[in-house]
C-alpha cells in the first residue's frame, strides 16, 4: 500500500498515527507528494491534488475520514472506530468536529499565503471565529486520551497542528481539557513519530 502524505498535513497525519496505531508501518508505504506542484504521482489517485490518498490493492482510497476506516479494519488491535453504536457515533461526531476546526485553520493559512492586498480581514475573522467556537464545543466534550479512538486521534492532531501553523493563536487559553490531551497524546510513539514539520 502506498500512502501519499506531506510532512506538514494535519489530515495525513491522522492516517499516519492509525497506520502506527495499528501496526501497518511495514505494510504502508510513505510517499511525500506535493499538492500545490500537481505532483503527477498524486494526480494518478486523487484528481482533487489532495493529501492524504492512499492506493491498496489498486484501488484508491481518498480523504482522511475513509482511509482510516480502512486501515482500521484492515490492522491489528483495539478498532479505532467503535464497533458499538454509542461508540461509534460518539467518536465520529468528535472526529468530525475537530476535521472541522483544522478546515477553517487550513483555509486561514490559505488565506495568509495570498498577497497581502487580495487577503480578505472579514473571511479571516469568520474563520478564526468558527475556530474558537470549534475548540469551545471540543473542550465542553472534554474527551480523554484512554480509551484512544479516530475523534481522540483528530482532536489531538487538531491542536498540535494549530500550534505549528498558528503559533500566535493562543488555543489553549481556557481549555484545561484540551491542553491535558494534546500534551498526553504528543508522548505517544505514534504522535511523536508523525509530529508535524515544514
Amino acid at each position: 500500500m502506498r500512502l501519499f502524505i506531506t510532512n506538514p498535513s494535519p489530515f495525513a497525519r491522522k492516517c499516519r498515527i492509525v497506520v502506527r496505531e495499528k501496526g501497518l508501518e511495514g505494510r504502508v508505504q510513505e510517499v511525500v507528494a506535493d499538492p500545490y506542484a500537481n505532483d503527477p504521482i498524486l494526480l494518478a489517485s486523487n484528481p482533487l491534488a489532495q493529501v492524504p490518498s492512499l492506493i491498496a490493492e489498486g484501488v484508491v482510497f481518498n480523504d482522511s475520514p475513509l482511509i482510516c476506516d480502512y486501515l482500521d479494519r484492515l490492522g491489528e488491535g483495539p478498532r479505532l472506530i467503535p464497533t458499538d453504536e454509542e461508540g461509534h457515533w460518539r467518536a465520529r461526531r468528535l472526529e468530525v468536529l475537530a476535521d472541522g476546526a483544522l478546515e477553517m485553520g487550513v483555509k486561514w493559512v490559505l488565506e495568509k499565503r495570498r498577497p497581502e492586498h487580495e487577503r480578505s480581514n472579514t473571511w479571516i475573522d469568520r474563520w478564526k471565529d468558527g475556530l474558537r467556537r470549534s475548540l469551545d464545543a471540543l473542550e465542553a466534550w472534554a474527551p480523554e486520551a484512554e480509551p484512544l479512538d479516530i475523534g481522540v486521534i483528530t482532536t489531538g492532531v487538531c491542536l498540535t497542528w494549530l500550534g505549528f501553523r498558528h503559533p500566535d493563536f493562543n488555543w489553549m487559553s481556557g481549555r484545561p481539557y484540551l491542553t491535558a490531551l494534546q500534551e498526553t497524546l504528543e508522548k505517544r510513539p505514534s504522535f511523536v513519530d508523525t509530529y508535524p514539520r515544514v
